[in-house]
């Protein structure tokens, strides 16, 4: 890890709801096996970077809205004297340690940075204190297509410079489960022999599980700045 990020400086928030809340609106057969695992993975990856972090489920996020609650959320972690925040999601298990690294090190250089994700949202974001304006941020269009866009354009009109990482895949619906196993296949193993695991008893092939799965699926629900919600704090 290098030795220059200064770890009492920024903080990691992941803003995931708990498998319980995810059952209830991702109807997917055993959904709190995969749910958990996602949020394990998450941990993991985060822990590896040596930076404090803080996880909020729905049990701590407060709001009457996605925004709200995001930016409540943000709100939480300066509000413990940290300069900087690094969030990220649960649902993007190929997000490794070391692009959390980089993203700290561009923001302790005054940048904000942005991890984009296929679907017009993003899976990091990473930004200063000083970049960080309430009142613009709650307005953004969280939960559409054009929300990474929006909020580069809003942080490069204040003269700052964004940092963007590669574009991945997040796990929104039961479809981007085979996107992720077709892209992803050599990385994060416990999550892809979990997904498939999960998948193999039902016996058809793998086009009608994912049929199957997005019948299940009664409720479109998201969870973070996709169009797409924890350490607890202390």
């Amino acid at each position: 890890m290098p030795e220059l990020i200064n770890k009492h400086r920024t903080a990691i928030l992941i803003f995931a709801n708990s498998s319980t809340e995810e059952l209830r609106n991702k109807a997917i057969s055993k959904g709190n096996i995969l749910f958990g695992s996602l949020t394990e993975h998450a941990l993991n990856t985060v822990k590896k970077t040596g930076l404090p972090f803080y996880l909020l489920t729905e049990k701590e996020q407060y709001g009457n809205s996605f925004g709200e609650r995001f930016v409540n959320a943000i709100n939480s972690v300066f509000d413990k004297g940290f300069e900087s925040v690094i969030t990220i999601g649960n649902d993007t298990p190929h997000l490794k340690s070391n692009d959390i690294l980089k993203a700290s090190k561009s923001i302790n250089a005054k940048k904000f940075v942005l991890g984009p994700s296929t679907d017009g949202g993003f899976y990091l974001m990473g930004l200063h204190k000083s970049q960080f304006h309430e009142g613009n941020f709650r307005k953004l269009p969280w939960q559409t297509t054009s929300l990474s866009k929006k909020i580069a354009g809003l942080i490069e009109a204040h003269n700052v410079q964004v940092i963007r990482l590669h574009i991945l895949q997040d796990l929104d619906h039961p479809s981007d489960l085979k996107k992720v196993l077709n892209a992803y296949r050599t990385g994060f193993k416990k999550i892809i022999q979990l997904i498939i695991s999960l998948l193999a008893p039902m016996k058809w092939n793998f086009h009608h599980q994912c049929i199957l799965v997005r019948i299940n699926f009664e409720n479109k629900y998201f969870n973070k700045g996709s169009p797409f919600g924890s350490t607890i704090l202390s």
